[in-house]
């Protein structure tokens, strides 16, 4: 089940239509209102989220799901007119797991909730496992790091990019596919927003910070051993 939250009549019964004649089961809300009631209704798989919205805002409906425990898993995907960078940082940085500025085609849109459907079935299927590397650890399972047995708070795109430099170790990570992966479509004129995210969690990580690496010119890796 995919909700779309959009207030434009058009846009909503049009992207209703495109997915469940794809093969999903979709529902439209108008407002943040009528989302949340759907929402204690029923969890979606998925929810598609405009930002403007009248009343309350979906930037604001975000950062309700994200901390309530039972809706802070399910993947979102930001469908709005702002396509400034300000905009879509602030959006993924709480929490969203794709952004598509309007307009959009309806084809891509398919395309892009699988992507997200896809990473979403491949993070919950590692849940229990644990990485550890040197005085590094990461739970997945109860979604914690820890250096030195120090709990240490991150956002989700610095846990989501320490996460996939510790799944591949060794292995360098150029910052398009670190965008790709993480943020969830391409930003390729904007790379910077991966080196402004590897900066503050290494600061974060205080002694284990070294180990990830930069190879000049291409993008990051994790020490081995």
């Amino acid at each position: 089940m995919i909700f779309c939250v959009e207030d434009d009549d058009s846009i909503r019964e049009l992207v209703v239509y495109t997915l469940e004649s794809t093969g999903f089961t979709a529902r439209g809300f108008e407002n943040g209102q009528a989302f949340e009631q759907g929402v204690r209704n029923e969890i979606p798989d998925l929810v598609l989220m405009d930002i403007m919205l009248p009343g309350e805002d979906g930037i604001s409906l975000l950062r309700k799901m994200r901390a309530d425990p039972k809706r802070a898993k399910i993947p979102v995907i930001m469908l709005t007119a702002k396509g400034a960078e300000y905009d879509k940082v602030m959006a993924l940085d709480l929490g969203a797991d794709d952004y598509i500025t309007k307009p959009f085609g309806m084809m891509e849109l398919v395309s892009r909730i699988r992507a997200v459907l896809r990473r979403s079935e491949k993070r919950d299927n590692a849940e229990g496992q644990v990485i550890s590397l040197r005085n590094l650890r990461l739970d997945l399972k109860k979604h914690e790091v820890t250096v030195d047995g120090k709990g240490v708070v991150l956002t989700l795109k610095e846990y989501s990019l320490l996460k996939i430099l510790m799944e591949n170790p060794g292995i360098v990570l150029t910052r398009d596919q670190l965008l790709t992966d993480i943020w969830g479509y391409e930003y390729i004129s904007e790379t910077r927003t991966v080196d402004v995210h590897i900066r503050t969690l290494r600061q974060k990580l205080e002694t284990a910070g070294d180990l990830i690496q930069t190879v000049r010119g291409v993008g990051y890796k994790l020490a081995e051993g």
